[in-house]
C-alpha cells in the first residue's frame, strides 16, 4: 500500500516527512497536481459496479485501490503547466483528479472539502468558541462606526487579513500589526477588515496536532520586546522555540476542535498571556512545522510519517 503525496517539487517539509517512510520501507508516491498534461497523467474507469483508476508521475504508475493514504500538502493549481493551461482545463483536471482519489478509499491527511472550510478566518473563530478556546474579542466589519465603537471598548487593537496570505505568486504573508491609537477607521469601508483585541504576550505557542498527537512549543517573549511586534513571524527576538506542555483543558478543546473540522492535521497558534492563559488565534490546517522540529527536536515528521503508514478502520479519520 502507497502513500500518496500532493505537493510541489520543492517542498522541504515533505521530504522530512518522506525519509521516515522511506526508513520504514513504506511507498511514496509524490504528484504535484500542477503538472497534469504536463508529466503527469491518470485515467479512471467505472464500470460492472467497480472503479479501477491509476495515476503516471516521475516514471511510476500507482493504481488508486493500492494508496493508503493521501497528505494534502502544498499542492499546486491543477495543470497549471500544461501545454495551454486554462481556467476551463484547471476545474476539470481538479475533479477528475480528486474526484477519483474520493472514491479510492484512502485515508485523508486533510480531506479536501474540510480543508477547504478550515482555512476560512472567521468560520475557525466560531468552531474555536463553540469548542471551549478562549479567543480575543474579534470585529470584523465594512462599517467604520462599528469599528470606532470596538476600539473604544478595546483600545489596544490588531488588524489581521481575513483571508490570510496575499494570492499573488508566490503567496505573500500579510503581517498582523497594531493599530495605531488615533486611528480613524474609515478606510473600513473599502473591504472587510478584521480587528482583534491585542493579547499582551508572554509567549507565542505553537501547538501542532496530527491525530490525536499533540506537540506544543513556547516561544518566550522578551520583557523588553516592542509591543508593536505582535506577529512571531516577523518578531526580531531571538528567543528559542522549546517544547511546552498542553494543558489538559487545552488538549481537549483542540482535539474536538480537530473532530468538528475533520482534520487530522492542524497547526494551532496560541498567545500566552501573563496569567497562563493561552488565547486560540488560528489554525492553519497545512501550516509548515520544520522550523519547530529543527529547534525542539520535537518528532512531528515521524508522527505525519506513521500516521500516513498505519492502516484504518474503514470511515476513520484520525
Amino acid at each position: 500500500m502507497t502513500v500518496l503525496i500532493l505537493t510541489g517539487e520543492q517542498d522541504v517539509t515533505a521530504d522530512m516527512v518522506v525519509l521516515h517512510l522511506n526508513a520504514t520501507s513504506v511507498p511514496v508516491v509524490r504528484l504535484d497536481p500542477a503538472d497534469l498534461t504536463a508529466g503527469a497523467e491518470l485515467s479512471g474507469e467505472y464500470a460492472g459496479g467497480s472503479f479501477h483508476g491509476h495515476l503516471s508521475c516521475a516514471g511510476r504508475v500507482v493504481g488508486l485501490s493500492g494508496l493508503r493514504s493521501v497528505w494534502v500538502r502544498r499542492p499546486g493549481v491543477p495543470a497549471a503547466r500544461a501545454a495551454e493551461p486554462s481556467a476551463w482545463l484547471t476545474e476539470e483536471s481538479a475533479q477528475a483528479l480528486y474526484g477519483m482519489l474520493r472514491g479510492c478509499g484512502a485515508r485523508w491527511m486533510n480531506d479536501p472539502d474540510a480543508a477547504r472550510r478550515a482555512r476560512v478566518k472567521p468560520w475557525q473563530l466560531r468552531l474555536a468558541q463553540y469548542c471551549g478556546l478562549p479567543v480575543p474579542a474579534t470585529l470584523i466589519t465594512t462599517f467604520p462606526q462599528a469599528a470606532r465603537d470596538f476600539a473604544a471598548r478595546h483600545p489596544d487593537l490588531v488588524v489581521k487579513p481575513v483571508s490570510g496570505a496575499h494570492p499573488q505568486e508566490p503567496p505573500r504573508a500579510v503581517p498582523t500589526s497594531r493599530v495605531a491609537p488615533e486611528a480613524d477607521f474609515g478606510a473600513v469601508a473599502y473591504g472587510p477588515t478584521l480587528l482583534q483585541q491585542r493579547v499582551a504576550k508572554r509567549a507565542d505557542i505553537r501547538l501542532t496536532a496530527v491525530g490525536d498527537t499533540l506537540l506544543a512549543a513556547r516561544k518566550e517573549t522578551p520583557p523588553d520586546a516592542d509591543p508593536d511586534e505582535v506577529d512571531v513571524r516577523f518578531s526580531s527576538a531571538g528567543t528559542p522555540w522549546l517544547p511546552a506542555e498542553v494543558p489538559s483543558r487545552v488538549a481537549a478543546a483542540v482535539r474536538r476542535y480537530l473532530g468538528e473540522a475533520r482534520l487530522a492535521y492542524g497547526a494551532f497558534d496560541f498567545a500566552q498571556d501573563a496569567d497562563g492563559l493561552w488565547w486560540f488565534l488560528e489554525c492553519n490546517q497545512s501550516g509548515q512545522f520544520g522550523f519547530v522540529e529543527v529547534e525542539t527536536g520535537q518528532p512531528i515528521a515521524r508522527t505525519i510519517a506513521e500516521w500516513l503508514a498505519r492502516p484504518a478502520a474503514p470511515g476513520a479519520a484520525a
